[in-house]
């Protein structure tokens, strides 16, 4: 049905994996989609870490000459090897993936690789991949890296239905898009969106005036800074926390996260309908 790609122009922490994580889950769980999401990130179990413990993850094969190498049945290298063998079926990439929720939520690890080179020309495969899971999932979502190479960050920009841009409420940072929607094309694009990630609602760059600032029309997303939250993407215990706030009341101290991030949801499915009727 359609890509989603979460993107960030800054080096710095934007709390881009841990706003995919939150949107990608809680839409699995309230809504009828299946979801996929992607870790495309570099030596960076971050996002995985939000679902696993360590352990439970897959690891490397340690060869004799003390060498990591991948297993033919390992994620995104095993996938790539398949779809290169040309031995391909729409379920394909599900069967690469690692489930969280079952017939809900799925995911595709990050490469296990620490050499930047293979990495690289694992990242050049990803539009495939994409193009395959698309045809399987509802939704796929996408955790872009930073550290990937234009060019490659690039293909995948290109098969995206939405892009969500995550940006910090850093003065710069706001500065920085308010140019580039100046002078580069792609921000001017009706499928990119906005979001404030480790939002602080008490910071004086909040929703409303970063909003106005921007002259955006419709009110920016915000995935606000939550503690439990956090410490749930550190314990693998983020279904957990959205499972138990599923009928959360005013009064509750995560009801401002969870609205939000159902702001979020609501915003982006409506953007996919939105851009689907004016294909």
């Amino acid at each position: 049905m359609a890509v989603i790609t979460f993107k960030s122009n800054e080096q710095k922490e934007t709390g881009q994996t841990l706003s995919l994580v939150a949107t990608a889950t809680q839409m699995a769980i309230e809504h009828s989609y299946k979801i996929l999401i992607v870790s495309t990130n570099f030596k960076d179990q971050t996002l995985e870490n939000c679902f696993w413990e360590l352990d439970r993850l897959n690891k490397p094969i340690i060869n004799n000459q003390g060498h990591a190498t991948v297993g033919v049945d390992s994620g995104i290298e095993g996938l790539i090897k398949v779809l290169a063998s040309n031995k391909t079926s729409n379920e394909i990439v599900k069967n690469y993936s690692k489930t969280v929720l079952r017939d809900r939520l799925d995911v595709i690890l990050s490469p296990i690789t620490e050499d930047y080179q293979e990495y690289t020309n694992i990242a050049s495969n990803y539009p495939e991949v994409l193009k395959m899971a698309d045809r399987y999932y509802d939704l796929v979502f996408v955790d872009l890296s930073n550290r990937m190479h234009e060019q490659e960050a690039q293909s995948i920009i290109d098969v995206s239905d939405v892009v969500i841009v995550s940006l910090t409420q850093r003065l710069k940072n706001i500065n920085d898009i308010l140019e580039l929607r100046e002078n580069d094309e792609f921000f001017k694009k009706r499928n990119v969106m906005l979001l404030l990630g480790r939002y602080d609602a008490h910071s004086k760059y909040n929703i409303k005036n970063v909003t106005r600032y921007m002259k955006e029309k419709k009110q920016m997303l915000a995935i606000p800074y939550n503690t439990l939250y956090f410490e749930a993407c550190s314990e693998a215990k983020v279904v957990d926390y959205f499972l138990r706030l599923k009928n959360i009341d005013e009064t509750d101290r995560n009801h401002t996260f969870i609205s939000e991030v159902n702001r979020a949801d609501d915003a982006i499915i409506y953007k996919l309908q939105e851009l689907q009727m004016k294909i």
